[in-house]
């Protein structure tokens, strides 16, 4: 009996970057995990929903967004309570609709609202053969380990100098490979939307 899996559906981050598991979730957290979710969702060519909580005073910019993806492939659901952020997630990501679903949390979800977006993000996939994207931004990591990686985002201290815009990201866990670092740059990401 051959026991082996088929392989899951990965983006590509670009060149030397990680790839993130398709029809799963990940979590990016820190200052720059918004820049995270935008350059994951630069690398895809559907609608993206982005959940986020609608008592905040923020907003998305999508002129800001704009080097990054086309902002006119993004949805913005703004929630009025917690519990509706995970609610919108998980029905977009069971729908198939989207590519990518992204959830602002209040909080870092809690092993079993965590596991029923990974069993939604699975079903998206299997209804669609196009698995979607999830990803939470909670404003602090979590310890379910129900997530496919787990991130640490901020800008790269070669900004600090007077370089253009760098981030960098740190996996600290991840199901498919061990801790690393990638950092990138918005001039990477403008040359490889205009190739």
């Amino acid at each position: 009996m051959n026991l082996s899996r088929k392989p899951r559906p990965q983006l590509s981050l670009g060149p030397a970057a990680p790839d993130l598991a398709l029809g799963r979730m990940h979590e990016a957290t820190g200052p720059s995990a918004v820049i995270f979710a935008a350059l994951a969702a630069g690398r895809l060519t559907g609608p993206i929903l982005w959940a986020r909580p609608a008592w905040e005073g923020g907003a998305l910019n999508p002129e800001g967004l704009a080097p990054l993806f086309d902002p006119t492939r993004l949805v913005v659901a703004s929630c009025p309570r917690p519990l509706d952020i995970l609610w919108t997630a998980e029905e977009a990501l069971r729908s198939g609709a989207v590519q990518m679903v992204v959830a602002e949390t209040a909080e870092p979800p809690a092993l079993t609202p965590l596991r029923r977006l990974q069993l939604a993000a699975e079903a998206g996939g299997a209804n669609t053969k196009r698995p979607p994207l999830g990803l939470i931004l909670p404003p602090r990591a979590g310890t379910a380990g129900a997530v496919e990686s787990r991130w640490r985002c901020r800008p790269s201290p070669a900004w600090a100098s007077g370089q253009p815009a760098r981030w960098r990201f740190e996996r600290s866990y991840g199901k498919s490979g061990p801790p690393l670092v990638w950092e990138t740059g918005v001039s990477d990401t403008i040359q490889r939307r205009a190739a």
